[in-house]
Order: structure tokens, then sequence, then C-alpha cells
């Protein structure tokens, strides 16, 4: 089965009204546990967005319960991305909430990482709402905010209406990158599919159907089936003029399906699915490409990870919570991943606690939240990552 991310149903949607400028944000922290990590923004002639030195960190916060300052106070630092969801068409009070986030991530000197999915289909996603866009973030952009545009993430997976739909979702992804490129060129589009270890996700309700258009398009290897020996990537791929970036999703979210229970992770495992070699106790899951060969090496694009954490599910036994999710940052953090991946660029936590529909109850996602968690947490972030006031002078290179 594959390896799952958290779904943010709609009582748990980011950017609620809630959001107002009275908590915007500060700075990066003095006295916090990198409060000095400061430097130079972007690399000379490098790609848009990516800093000098380091790797990016951010963070998916729960906007109606949750801020940057208030974060940054946990962590100890102000993070450089804040991860943002909203539909495209935007829905109803959508524009103001994004506009209230962006408020904070301005004044915290961060980056937003904007991720739109396109709810009514990709349809929808006309050459007019595109330019609308673009022309938003132009705006974000000339107030000081740099934008990492994700569209349409997990297009392989079949539990969102843009799903496995190769054809129409590349020619969306390229609208919204020309439109982007044209009307705001300081931002950058961000590539992002599923994992694809269980593709093609058989049985959810957005697959491609048998004998469909699409599904010739995914049977990559002409038997006739889209099963998972096909690629579960390269149907999707929009092309280098489109992309600035390429990401996964990277989550534990347990050792064998079915998930819930509270599993501390296999050694090498964050690498492995990177790399698409895992093979272990869910199974061999080796036919997966390497993702960061083929696209993050193979297309010379920087990598993100766009959200990353580790499952805990209070009262349900087993590991704890810090011996859980030290484990996996530990994995993620690692000195090896520096020299494996250099090409690697941002790595955003997931810090939600909330309800998850995989396991049938609550996640505990957050590494900031418990105070064991957060010390622990606070003393394992690495030199190498960049915080809040490094993205504020960022921007493609003239």
């Amino acid at each position: 089965m594959p390896h799952r991310r958290p779904r943010r149903t709609r009582a748990h949607r980011p950017l609620r009204a809630a959001i107002t400028s009275a908590l915007l944000g500060l700075a990066l922290l003095p006295g916090g546990a990198h409060a000095a990590a400061a430097g130079p923004a972007c690399r000379p002639g490098g790609a848009p967005l990516v800093p000098r030195s380091g790797v990016w960190f951010g963070a998916s916060l729960d906007w109606a319960h949750d801020s940057i300052p208030a974060y940054a106070r946990r962590l100890g630092a102000t993070p450089a991305v804040d991860v943002s969801f909203v539909q495209l068409p935007f829905a109803a009070g959508d524009a103001r909430n994004l506009d209230a986030a962006v408020r904070q991530i301005r004044r915290a000197g961060g980056m937003l990482l904007l991720t739109l999915e396109p709810q009514q289909g990709l349809a929808a996603v006309t050459d007019a709402v595109a330019r609308g866009l673009a022309a938003r973030v132009a705006r974000y952009q000339a107030a000081g905010v740099p934008v990492l545009v994700r569209f349409a993430h997990e297009m392989n997976g079949s539990w969102y209406p843009w799903a496995q739909q190769p054809a129409a979702y590349v020619a969306a992804f390229r609208r919204v990158a020309a439109a982007v490129h044209h009307r705001a060129p300081g931002a950058a589009m961000l590539w992002a599919p599923n994992y694809g270890g269980g593709y093609p996700f058989a049985g959810g309700t957005h697959q491609a159907p048998a004998g469909s258009a699409d599904a010739r398009a995914l049977d990559t290897d002409g038997d006739g089936a889209v099963t998972g020996h096909d690629d579960p990537y390269a149907p999707y791929w929009p092309g280098d003029d489109a992309v600035d970036w390429v990401g996964m999703t990277l989550y534990h979210f347990g050792n064998v399906y079915p998930w819930g229970e509270n599993e501390i992770p296999e050694p090498g495992k964050f690498a492995a699915l990177l790399t698409g070699t895992y093979v272990g106790l869910n199974g061999d899951e080796s036919a997966v490409p390497d993702f960061y060969g083929v696209y993050a090496t193979g297309h010379r694009k920087p990598l993100a990870i766009p959200e990353t954490a580790a499952l805990y599910a209070p009262g349900r036994g087993g590991a704890t919570a810090l011996q859980i999710k030290r484990a996996w940052w530990r994995e993620v953090f690692a000195p090896s991943v520096r020299t494996r991946f250099p090409r690697l660029a941002m790595v955003n936590w997931f810090e939600w606690d909330k309800t998850e529909t995989e396991i049938g109850g609550r996640v505990d996602w957050t590494a900031t939240r418990d105070r064991r968690v957060r010390a622990a947490f606070r003393a394992a972030l690495p030199s190498w990552l960049r915080f809040g006031a490094d993205a504020r002078r960022c921007g493609r290179p003239r």
C-alpha cells in the first residue's frame, strides 16, 4: 500500500478568516536555536528562490489555530517558508485569507509556498484564471514576499479531482506556469507528485478508468493496464521550461499497512523513498523510479520536500511521540542528506494535530507542541538549515 500523506478536510482548511493583522509576525528571534543562521539568500545565476547555501526550513501551519509568531516562539526561529492552501479558482474567502497570511509572512521575512488545488477540475483553470493568479503573485512579490507556486500536487494519486489526467494536467500546469513566468518573473513553479509506492492507488475516487484515454497514456510499459510497473511520474511531467523546482511530500505514515500504529521509522526510509529503493516492512517498492536522480539531478532542478512529518496517534500505545518523531527527523536532517542530495533546497514540517481518515482518528504530526519533543527537535536542527530573514532577499536572478 502507498506511503500516504495527511489529508485536509474542509473542517481543517487552512487560511481561515480568523487570521487578522493582529497576528502579524516577527523576524528571527534573538537568542533562538538558530537565530544567527542568516546569510545571502539566493545563489547567483542559479534557479529562482534557491538559497545560496544550505536548505530552507519551513512549516505547514494550521492557520485556524496557529500563526507564524506563535510557531517562531516555540521553534526559536522564524521559518523561511510558510505553506498555504487555496482552491483555484479561489473559493469564497480564499483571497482575503491568503492576503492575511501573506501579511504575516511579509513581516516575518519569509517565503510563501502557495499550493493551488483545482477542486472544480482542471478545466476550470482557464487562461483568465491563470492570469488573475499571476497578477496576485506579482503583487505579493512587489510587497517583498517571494512566492513558490505548487500547482495541483499529487496529480498521480487517485484522491483529488485533478488526479490521473495526464494530458489535461500538463496543459493546466503549463498554462499556470506561462502566466506566472510572464507576469511574476521572480516567482517559481514547483512540480510535486505523490511518492510512487502503491501506484496507481487503485480504488480511489479519481482513478483513471480502465480503457480511457488517460489510462492508455498512463500505461507506460504498454501491457494494456495501469499497474505498479508503470512509471508513476513521467506521464505528468510538464517540461523543463514550465518547472523551476521539483518536489515530493514524504511522510512516515507507519511501517506496515494498515496505518495507525505508533511505529518507529525503519532506518534509511527517507532516502529510500526519495530514490525509489525502498524494500522493507511494507514490501518491495524498488520498481518506483529514482525521483531524485531523474528529476532533481537529471533535469537539474532544486528539490523541495514540501511537507514531511511522522505519524503519532495519541492513545494507541506503541512507541512514544518522541521516539517516532526523533527517528524520522534524524533521517531527514542526517549529515548524509546534504552530501547525498546536494540539490535539496527546502524542507517543510507539517505542524498539524488533526483527524486522519486513513486511520480513523487523531494524529499529532507536530514537532513543537509537546515540551520534550520541541526541545529535542530544536536541538536537532542542523546548521545547514536557513530561516526567515534569508528568504526576503530571494528572487529570480536577473
